[in-house]
């Protein structure tokens, strides 16, 4: 029997329109990713739970990863296969939240390597709020894709009458 690639799920925060549009993006916490920036920084996402609805998990991870909750609706962009072998589902919602009231849940692991000694983590250490070329330059390679297609779904969603591009 073929092994499934592992599946996250994530939610794509963004807020503006236009030439104004900005996303959120967290930034991993823990020693690997504490100096790395451009191309380092993710959309809020987990793994999927086994019994669990894509979407159910998106949210659940953003929660778990920000402390936000952001309500819907939820405009879905798709799949993309990431460098590593992992398959990310994502949705893009609209809102505005203060990326400094940031509250992640935390992972433990050893640290220094082999000391012994276990340290917790944040999963984020922290957001922030990016214009789409910042963004494009701080994400994830695999995952500059979701922002793509939110320009592109908005850009139709204008196009059709709707004013952000999420018909409600």
């Amino acid at each position: 029997m073929a092994s499934r690639k592992p599946q996250s799920a994530g939610l794509l925060l963004f807020r503006g329109h236009a030439t104004d549009l900005e996303v959120l993006l967290g930034h991993p916490g823990g020693p690997f990713w504490q100096n790395k920036d451009d191309g380092a920084w993710s959309i809020p996402k987990g793994l999927i739970g086994a019994d669990e609805a894509p979407l159910s998990a998106a949210r659940r991870e953003f929660a778990e990863e920000t402390g936000h909750n952001p309500e819907g609706p939820f405009l879905p962009l798709g799949e993309a296969p990431q460098p590593g072998g992992k398959v990310v589902q994502a949705w893009a919602v609209e809102g505005d939240w203060d990326a400094a009231l940031i509250r992640s849940n935390t992972f433990e692991m050893e640290w220094p390597p082999r000391s012994g000694r276990r340290r917790a983590f944040p999963e984020i250490d922290r957001a922030a709020w990016f214009a789409v070329a910042d963004a494009r330059r701080k994400i994830l390679k695999g995952q500059a894709i979701f922002v793509d297609r939110l320009l592109e779904a908005l850009a139709e969603g204008r196009a059709s009458g709707t004013a952000d591009g999420i018909r409600r």
